[in-house]
């Protein structure tokens, strides 16, 4: 009898899978399904705002330039022929190249200034107050408006301006030198005073989350200053130098104002030629151009995250 009791007592060994699964309590599910809702809500109003004034501004912006137009008028339509008129003409070619490469010369001047910059404040000054207040010299300048610092080189650089006519007077040039205004050179200056910043920012960020005991540990390893910079500093210092990069490429290849002023209309951007497309009412083809322009932006953007890590700064 006992034995017979044993038997049917005994669990087989399918039992723990056979058993039914476990269900969460109606309380749980419930507190479960509240917080989802909430955080759908929390997100919401973010959503809501790149919704309205990101996507349908960019969707818009697409639609657009699919349209037709003439002199006096815009005809909603569908056709390839702002994309074929742009991509198809050589003028249009080399004002993109033209706009890379300011791009690439302004990058290339930023982000050594920049680094530099930011390495003084981290590592130079040690009192922290007084890193803060170094910092908050650096963003003085943007406390006024970008074409007011611009336009401020044009009475420094012109032919008879300030530094043509220190240079004549200390007898380093002979007469005025006429590339300081209205040329590329200007062109490049001129960003790189309005952009630098950008790049600063968070490079100074990243150094300063550098731990300092890494750095000591390559110094007592016997690494030279120019080792540790190259070895230690500047790849734990690329997330910042990536996120000054996406920020200083991106304002450059949309920028016409500083081209427009600074080159005296002897160089062309991306920028200033929709700027003038759209001035003779050519919507589409501006729409078109910018389509192309934002496609360009992002493929450089993608191409830095996929170099670089920028998750560990955001």
């Amino acid at each position: 009898m006992s034995e017979a009791a044993t038997t049917t007592t005994m669990p087989g060994p399918g039992a723990d899978a056979a058993a039914p699964a476990r269900t969460a309590p109606p309380a749980e599910r419930r507190g479960a399904s509240a917080r989802n809702i909430a955080s759908y809500l929390q997100a919401a109003p973010l959503a809501l705002i790149l919704f309205v004034f990101l996507l349908i501004p960019i969707a818009t912006i697409v639609v657009v330039s699919f349209w037709d137009y003439d002199f006096a008028r815009i005809i909603p339509d569908f056709v390839l022929t702002n994309y074929k008129e742009a991509l198809g003409s050589s003028v249009t070619w080399r004002t993109y190249l033209n706009t890379l490469r300011y791009a690439a010369i302004v990058w290339a001047l930023t982000a050594v200034i920049g680094f530099m910059t930011a390495y003084f404040l981290a590592f130079y000054v040690r009192s922290a107050t007084m890193q803060m207040v170094l910092f908050l010299v650096c963003t003085v300048p943007f406390l006024t408006s970008n074409i007011i610092r611009m336009i401020s080189w044009i009475p420094f650089l012109g032919r008879n301006g300030l530094l043509n006519s220190a240079l004549i007077h200390i007898g380093i040039v002979d007469e005025p030198l006429e590339f300081l205004l209205f040329s590329d050179f200007a062109v490049v200056l001129a960003m790189v005073h309005l952009y630098t910043l950008f790049m600063v920012a968070p490079v100074f960020n990243t150094l300063m989350r550098i731990d300092r005991s890494v750095v000591e540990a390559a110094r007592d390893a016997g690494a030279s200053g120019w080792q540790t910079l190259t070895n230690v500093i500047i790849p734990l210092a690329k997330p910042g130098i990536a996120i000054g990069s996406i920020f200083v490429v991106t304002l450059v290849m949309g920028d016409f104002i500083t081209v427009r002023f600074m080159s005296g209309g002897q160089s062309a951007s991306v920028g200033l030629m929709m700027a003038n497309q759209i001035s003779l009412l050519q919507y589409p083809a501006a729409a078109a151009n910018a389509v192309i322009l934002l496609i360009t932006v992002l493929i450089i953007v993608a191409a830095i995250i996929r170099l670089v890590d920028i998750r560990k700064e955001l």
